[in-house]
Formats: C-alpha cells, sequence, structure tokens
C-alpha cells in the first residue's frame, strides 16, 4: 500500500487532488444536508437575506474557487500550501457545482425537476476526478522498472482506445454510459455500437433518411427511459433531496 501510495499519489503530486477532491465530497454533503433542514424548517440554519437578497452558495463558492486556483497555480503540487490552496478549492467547487443548474438556467430552480442537473454533474466530476486518482495516470511518475513501464504503455493504449468509445457515445446521446466507460475500458463500446438517442446529433446526422433506424431508435429511447426512470430519479432524491411537486393546473370551468 505503501508503495503504491508514493508511485501514484506522493511522487506524481496528486495528494492536493486528493484533498480537493474530499473537500468537494465533503463540502457537498454537508450543504445538501443543511438545505434539506432549512426546507424541512428543522435545526438553527436559515436562509442569508440581507436587505432582502437571498445569497446562494455559490456565491462563496466562486470567491473560494477563485482563492484556491489561484494559489494552488502559485504553490505548486507539493508542500503544505498546495494543500491548503487544494481544500480551499474543493470547498469552492463543491459549492459552486452544488448550485449548477441555477448558473445553467439563471433561476432559482435547486428544489425543481431542473435541479436534479446539479447531482447528477456532480456526480459526473466525483468520478472524473476518482479516475485520475485511481492511479492508472502515467504523468509524474518517475523510477518505474520495464515491466511497469509495459504495463502503463498498455494502459494508455487501452485509454486511447477507449476515448474514442466515449466520444462516439457521447456523440450518439448516451451522457451516462460514456462517464461510465470513463471509469470501466470498453463499457462504453455497448453505447458505441448501439443505436444512438433519436435526439442525439449521431441521429441527426446519420438517421436524417434512415427512417427504421430512426423509429427503431425512438422506440428503444422510450423503453430505456421507461425503464430506468424510476431509480434514477430515486437515486438522484437519495443524494440531492427530492424535488418540489408541482401541483397540476386547475381543471378548466365547463
Amino acid at each position: 500500500m505503501g508503495h503504491w501510495w508514493h508511485d501514484n499519489i506522493a511522487e506524481p503530486g496528486k495528494l492536493p487532488l486528493l484533498l480537493a477532491l474530499a473537500a468537494f465530497v465533503l463540502t457537498f454533503a454537508i450543504t445538501r444536508t443543511i438545505t434539506r433542514m432549512i426546507r424541512a424548517g428543522k435545526g438553527p440554519f436559515r436562509n442569508i437575506t440581507p436587505g432582502g437578497v437571498h445569497i446562494h452558495h455559490v456565491v462563496p463558492g466562486v470567491v473560494l474557487s477563485v482563492v484556491g486556483g489561484f494559489g494552488a497555480v502559485a504553490g505548486g503540487r507539493h508542500g503544505v500550501a498546495a494543500g491548503v490552496f487544494a481544500v480551499i478549492f474543493g470547498v469552492g467547487a463543491g459549492l459552486v457545482l452544488d448550485e449548477f443548474a441555477l448558473i445553467l438556467h439563471l433561476d432559482d430552480v435547486y428544489w425543481t425537476e431542473e435541479g436534479r442537473q446539479s447531482v447528477e454533474v456532480v456526480v459526473l466530476t466525483v468520478s472524473l476526478v476518482a479516475l485520475v486518482l485511481a492511479g492508472f495516470s502515467p504523468l509524474g511518475v518517475d523510477d518505474v522498472s520495464d515491466e511497469e513501464e509495459q504495463g502503463r504503455l498498455s494502459l494508455i493504449t487501452t485509454y486511447v482506445i477507449n476515448f474514442c468509445f466515449v466520444l462516439i457515445a457521447l456523440f450518439k446521446g448516451k451522457l451516462r454510459m460514456a462517464v461510465l466507460g470513463t471509469l470501466v475500458p470498453f463499457v462504453a463500446l455497448v453505447g458505441a455500437v448501439r443505436l444512438a438517442r433519436p435526439t442525439s446529433p449521431w441521429a441527426r446526422r446519420f438517421y436524417r433518411h434512415r427512417h427504421r433506424a430512426r423509429s427503431r431508435a425512438l422506440l428503444r429511447a422510450y423503453h430505456h427511459d421507461v425503464r430506468w426512470a424510476g431509480p434514477r430519479r430515486k437515486f438522484q432524491d437519495l443524494i440531492g433531496g427530492a424535488p418540489d411537486r408541482v401541483p397540476p393546473p386547475p381543471a378548466p370551468r365547463s
């Protein structure tokens, strides 16, 4: 374990990245817990509204991200300063991405269906950073044996090929399959060889005159969404909380 830690975390200078990821995940978890308590009217926490203006936590998040980012660039990848600025950046990024949907829509959609996009972006970010920390990246690693070097070269080749599958899966509108494919080699191959989503750039480009393929893509997308919509919503609600239920519009009077 100590050899792996030195070769893949300490020597390449990944410790600040590990600290930033830990701070990011912890900040997101604490923030969601607090916002849930505020929503339920429990605990001592309340929204910050000086002068009647609701200060969203994305505001201090931007400030901390800027401070941590510039500090990390100036501090390098080693030393106490690098670790401190990495934690600051991780906290800021956690606050910012927790309200990613607000930035995207320029509206307070935190507890709406659109607010689920924040949870998806956070999960995506954690997954990609965890991939870098997994020890597979050969960048910055010195003094490896011939066997280790050969293994790393094989791994690089695998990632290059897998990256092509990831791009095709993204082009076909299979975002989650592409993200999972970045973590587990060749998973994106499944998304690359199957039919594209009917609204994806691939479908618009290659299914324009293929009516049978377009019909099959529509049918497959419908069955997929029906099958996985429920579990996906439960997972998102478990992480970020369930959105507000919008009451149906009143029936028109006859």
